[in-house]
């Protein structure tokens, strides 16, 4: 008597078959992984030239330093907590999501000629050439940018043309992991103006409430109710997440680049409407129920999520008419058997 093996057991297994065949269908595993070792050698010891911030010279050293300052003496939960809700939180999750989005193409690039391609050796010397103008002007987060290039340079040297660009946009992803700290407020901040600015016409014309802006703040002129768009309410976090969706559903559906680079774009301005949306609602409850109410749905979990719904509604009714525009068949390795 044979026992049939359970759905999750026949699972594993199928995923065991496609881990195992997807690495034996990648050649030269050994050059590459010593020249990426020597690379990361390299960053490990010259990858860090801003010493009065963290005495080291690596930049992995770095990375981490930046992303769990201000730790000392957490307990590992009390620092899992603080980790996960920083506003660049993003930055530990983004390789996982590039190893998923490659294991989700794995059919189309077991198919690719995978061959030795010099040309490559010209990405990897702009990677030297990008590190040498970070270590110049002491901006690690550029050498960290070049190790990144260089080591997508090192993939294509290796398995050829073919291989860059099928893996350029999940590649694309990892600049995510670039930790950008202020520098964020540079295309944050002008957003946050933009949405007050779009919040205040709409409420006052189109609504009918009397509101005004004073910068990056929303006010009732009878002082019933204030309200400051704070950069948690358009910054890194929230545009990352809209910014890594759009490019996300772009890769996973589209396979075009000026497809995937339109979805890339609109995420700009539905962060924006979104933002609208949530701070719409804020004003409305505040002036129809008093500032409690207001309080109550700017503070809200469930009503955070109001930003989100106008980027996924916007990126589905595009991802929509990109298809009506230029219809393909999904490839044959896509298809699901009757």
């Amino acid at each position: 008597m044979t026992t049939q093996p359970t759905p999750g057991a026949a699972k594993a297994a199928r995923f065991g078959e496609d881990l195992v065949g997807f690495w034996q269908a990648l050649p030269d595993k050994p050059l590459l992984f010593i020249l990426l070792a020597v690379w990361v050698v390299f960053f490990q010891f010259l990858g860090n030239s801003t010493f009065g911030y963290t005495n080291t010279p690596s930049l992995f050293g770095w990375w981490l330093w930046v992303n769990t300052r201000g730790l000392e003496g957490a307990s590992t939960w009390e620092a899992f907590n603080r980790i996960l809700s920083a506003d660049e939180a993003h930055v530990w999750f983004v390789p996982l999501i590039v190893l998923a989005l490659i294991w989700w193409k794995r059919r189309e690039l077991v198919e690719l000629t995978k061959q030795t391609w010099p040309p490559a050796l010209g990405v990897f010397a702009a990677a030297l050439l990008f590190h040498l103008l970070g270590y110049m002007v002491q901006q690690t987060r550029i050498s960290l940018f070049a190790f990144l290039l260089g080591a997508y340079g090192l993939t294509g040297l290796v398995w050829g043309r073919g291989w860059l660009r099928a893996t350029f946009f999940p590649c694309f992803l990892l600049v995510g992991c670039i930790p950008m700290g202020n520098s964020a407020e540079y295309v944050t901040f002008p957003l946050r103006l933009l949405a007050t600015k779009i919040t205040t016409l709409l409420a006052s014309g189109a609504l009918g409430i009397d509101v005004v802006q004073n910068g990056t703040t929303i006010r009732d002129p009878s002082g019933r109710f204030e309200y400051e768009v704070a950069a948690a309410c358009s910054g890194i976090r929230s545009l990352s997440a809209m910014f890594g969706l759009a490019t996300i559903y772009g890769f996973m559906e589209f396979p075009r680049s000026w497809q995937r680079l339109l979805l890339m774009g609109m995420a700009f301005p539905l962060a924006v409407a979104g933002n609208v949306v949530r701070l719409l609602t804020i004003v409305v409850a505040a002036e129809s129920f008093g500032r409690s109410a207001g309080n109550y749905v700017h503070e809200s979990a469930l009503f955070s999520l109001l930003p989100y719904l106008p980027v996924i509604g916007g990126l589905m009714l595009l991802g929509r008419w990109l298809r009506k525009l230029t219809f393909q068949p999904r490839p044959a390795w896509e298809e699901t058997p009757a």
